[in-house]
């Protein structure tokens, strides 16, 4: 393989492996030698529905052709139609339309301190350890983890975080000044953290107990990733906010903050904005993409997300490093005894592409259009890495 050399024209802010993609078609990519992989990571949790999705490629591309851009000022058909179906398919509410999950987070963060600014000037929203909501200074200051923050000082305050799962916990840190609760139903970038139903809805106990707004933070775990549309759902918990990215588009770049109704009309005019913000373009992708996620496709997400628990968790005898295997839908993390760059670098070069999160955790995100025999390819791939590692 001949490996691309760094630009000099990026910021060195990404640990890039030595690739260079060229193309993509279904769960496949193609780098500028012609190699094939078969994708397990879909650039995070984005590409759902494979590379170069024919229906959301000619949705995009005839949109493109017909209207781009007209700012937030004006209306237009793709957005309205888009809102509606995120709450015809979600719980009631309104939607607002950005560009990424750090923007759908720093609304909901505003929709929080608004909410308490009315209700007594409270401004604390509760996080959780080793939870992950974004890069800005807001939402990195809601991220309880010195490995993102160290440098960029001082933060703001008022995220109080309390362990992931206990609610005892999460309790005794409501006081006075709290307005929220900012939770991920499914820890993606803190390792494929899992908890009971029992605490979400303990944190809905909470919340209306205290007038307390619940915001789930699905940006990772949300469109179809865990088998329903949204992880909320298979809870059985609805947030009072919701915020969405990565997968809504397949690819392209959307944000989106739905709130309950009285909720987002704490916000006024002129009180938040996004100059690029649900344009016509994402937003017909994004209208393609809910369309694919119908009832036999979620059921399939969730029978896929069985088999690769299944399967992985029956090598743990023939593999010690494996340590634990969890997962929902197709999300899922395996929990080593040791550092996983060296599974992620075999698989890569043996042409799969997983990704290492906290350290110690391999974690796939394939895509949900999977055929068996890609599922067993895929998997052969990794069997083989994980073998491979040394004994501790």
């Amino acid at each position: 393989m001949t490996a691309p050399e760094p630009s000099p024209y990026l910021f060195n802010l990404f640990r890039r492996q030595p690739v260079l993609f060229v193309k993509g078609e279904g769960a496949y990519l193609w780098d500028a030698d012609g190699k094939r992989y078969l994708d397990f990571f879909c650039g995070l949790a984005v590409t759902g529905l494979g590379h170069a999705h024919p229906a959301v490629a000619a949705a995009t591309a005839e949109q493109a052709r017909t209207l781009v851009h007209v700012s937030n000022l004006f209306y237009t058909q793709p957005q309205m139609d888009l809102a509606k179906e995120l709450v015809r398919r979600t719980f009631p509410s309104k939607a607002f339309f950005s560009n990424s999950g750090a923007e759908a987070n720093e609304c909901a963060l505003k929709l929080a301190r608004r909410h308490g600014h009315l209700t007594g000037g409270r401004h604390e929203v509760i996080v959780f350890d080793q939870a992950f909501h974004g890069r800005t200074i807001a939402t990195l200051s809601a991220t309880p983890q010195k490995k993102y923050q160290q440098g960029y000082g001082p933060l703001l305050e008022g995220f109080p975080a309390a362990p992931f799962g206990d609610l005892a916990a999460a309790g005794k840190l409501v006081g006075p000044k709290t307005c929220a609760i900012l939770v991920e139903p499914v820890q993606g970038e803190g390792g494929v953290n899992i908890t009971s139903a029992g605490f979400f809805a303990g944190l809905r106990e909470l919340c209306k107990k205290h007038n307390l707004l619940l915001m789930f933070d699905e940006i990772q775990t949300g469109v179809g990733r865990t088998g329903s549309l949204f992880a909320f759902q298979r809870i059985g918990v609805e947030p009072d906010v919701l915020s969405i990215a990565k997968g809504l588009a397949n690819g392209l770049p959307i944000g989106a903050t739905l709130a309950r109704p009285e909720v987002a009309d704490l916000l006024k005019p002129g009180d938040h904005a996004s100059t690029f913000g649900g344009g016509p373009v994402v937003c017909r992708a994004a209208l393609e993409v809910l369309k694919a996620l119908d009832a036999a496709q979620l059921d399939r997400i969730r029978d896929l997300g069985k088999e690769f628990l299944s399967e992985i968790s029956s090598w743990k005898s023939e593999i010690p490093a494996i340590k634990i295997v969890r997962g929902l839908g197709l999300l899922v993390g395996i929990e080593l005894d040791r550092p996983g760059v060296s599974v992620v670098d075999f698989c890569r070069e043996n042409g799969l592409l997983v990704n290492c999160t906290a350290e110690k955790v391999v974690r796939l995100l394939p895509p949900f259009i999977l055929t068996d025999a890609q599922v067993a390819e895929g998997l052969a791939i990794l069997k083989k890495a994980l073998k491979g590692l040394s004994p501790s």
